[in-house]
């Protein structure tokens, strides 16, 4: 049985409360995709933006990092599951 405590003494939860956390805890795992590829894109667009400056129109970008930005680019392409997002690994800048 689930417990609640109320000024340090444990109660048991309320059948209503059971079945609001139940609900709250599937709708938060339920979630855990969208969570993790909202990490997955803040690190990849971290790592494109450190790599910004060498796009600019008076830079000459080698193909090398040409591609490096290109994967990390399509890094998110395909992807389905939270256990596929925790499984990337992202390509090494040249």
């Amino acid at each position: 049985m689930e417990h609640k405590l109320i000024d340090g003494v444990q109660v048991p939860l309320t059948a209503e409360e059971i079945a609001q956390r139940q609900s709250d805890e599937q709708a938060w795992n339920a979630g855990a995709f969208d969570r993790a590829m909202a990490d997955l894109r803040a690190k990849r667009n971290r790592l494109l933006s450190a790599t910004d400056y060498l796009a600019l129109s008076d830079n000459t970008m080698t193909t090398e990092m040409s591609a490096y930005r290109q994967a990390l680019r399509d890094i998110t392409e395909g992807i389905t599951t939270k256990e596929q997002v925790e499984a990337i690994v992202f390509p090494t800048k040249p």
